[in-house]
């Protein structure tokens, strides 16, 4: 079929939901929070996606065969904002881009850049059918310009198919300006904090490849207890594998995932494996985004179990990232894409996964 575009205007969001498209099993309405914030529903028969298309193409709730898939906040809905702190609640958003991280009292940014919030110039929501079959998709732009500084073309994508509860959530960064321009990208998707959820990933347990952050940021306040869980944990990160007490993730705890193994298409895959034997599942190529965080936090405001968080560099701020040679150049002109497989997985998609991870631990004969 031919692509069919419907570009979308803030007026035609309003506070009673509104159907603007829909297709077999699938459709999309929009409305708009009492929070003033513009937001749309992107929907088939396994569940749906909340995603405001004018507040950095976030995803502030994933849904799928009746089960929540984001975090535990405070946040009842979103808040306008010009800073992620400042309405955490969302499944996932996209953090940077040239600027990443939590800045160190050196760094002069905002916690994980300008990309969160960013106010996207134009959105509209796309339909038609490619190798995959069919899909509906939203797609928002923001062009980025400075004087006497960056230019670039931020292009967000979700994609979502009928029958299926996993989506693509993507980004695409093209340098306007003729000058090269740093990059640093960061798919930053927050799901809940699974409690006796076994992680599985194409990764040892071991210090060197699932490795502990033992900086600790300045919005962390160290206790003796901390600071031996820490030691602990980077002695013996499997000990992180099944998320039993979870209460002692607060303080937030990081974790870098190093050598992951690939597929014959290579992607990697990620899943946190919860009780009833679902699963929530990632899944992105480590060339385009070679670092892979994982970030757990349990207190009384805030549960998180980010199992992967891929990316072109690790959270520590741009000077830090800098100095680990972790700061990609993107020249003038050139674009970079990057993009990720995610969602739900029912008792059946899990065995599949945990079978194919399995197999890429496990050395050829």
């Amino acid at each position: 079929m031919q692509n069919i575009s419907i570009e979308l205007k803030k007026s035609f969001f309003t506070a009673s939901e509104q159907e603007v498209f829909s297709a077999g099993d699938m459709s999309v309405s929009l409305f708009r929070y009492d929070s003033g914030v513009e937001a749309l529903r992107l929907k088939n028969n396994r569940g749906h996606l909340i995603v405001l298309p004018f507040m950095g193409q976030m995803v502030w709730e994933a849904v799928f065969d009746g089960v929540s898939l984001g975090m535990k906040s405070m946040f009842k809905q979103p808040r306008p904002a010009t800073d992620i702190l400042q309405t955490y609640g969302c499944f996932a958003y996209h953090s940077g881009l040239l600027r990443n991280g939590c800045p160190s009292p050196e760094d002069t940014h905002a916690l994980h850049g300008e990309m969160p919030c960013a106010p996207m110039d134009r959105a509209h929501i796309l339909c038609g059918e490619d190798q995959g079959g069919f899909y509906v998709a939203l797609v928002s732009e923001w062009e980025y310009a400075m004087g006497f500084g960056n230019h670039y073309l931020a292009t967000p994508r979700i994609v979502l198919r009928p029958n299926e509860s996993l989506f693509d959530l993507e980004m695409k960064v093209q340098n306007l300006s003729g000058a090269p321009m740093d990059l640093m990208y960061i798919s930053h998707v927050n799901f809940g904090l699974v409690k006796d959820g076994k992680i599985f990933q194409a990764a040892d347990f071991s210090p060197s490849d699932t490795c502990v952050r033992t900086s600790i940021p300045g919005h962390i306040q160290p206790t003796p207890v901390y600071q031996a869980l820490i030691d602990e944990l980077a002695k013996h990160p499997d000990r992180s594998e099944v998320l039993h007490d979870v209460a002692q993730y607060n303080p937030e705890q990081v974790f870098f995932i190093r050598h992951l193994k690939s597929d014959p298409n290579g992607l990697t895959h990620m899943m946190v494996r919860r009780p009833e034997q679902d699963g929530f599942y990632m899944s992105w190529s480590p060339k385009d985004m070679p670092k892979t965080i994982r970030w757990i936090l349990c207190n009384s405001d805030q549960e998180v179990g980010a199992f992967a968080l891929p990316g072109s560099c690790e959270p520590e701020g741009y000077l830090a990232e800098k100095a680990k040679g972790n700061v990609r150049s993107l020249a003038g002109g050139e674009t970079a894409h990057f993009k990720v497989r995610l969602g739900y997985l029912d008792r059946q998609g899990a065995d599949g996964v945990q079978a194919a991870i399995t197999s890429l631990n496990t050395p050829s004969a």
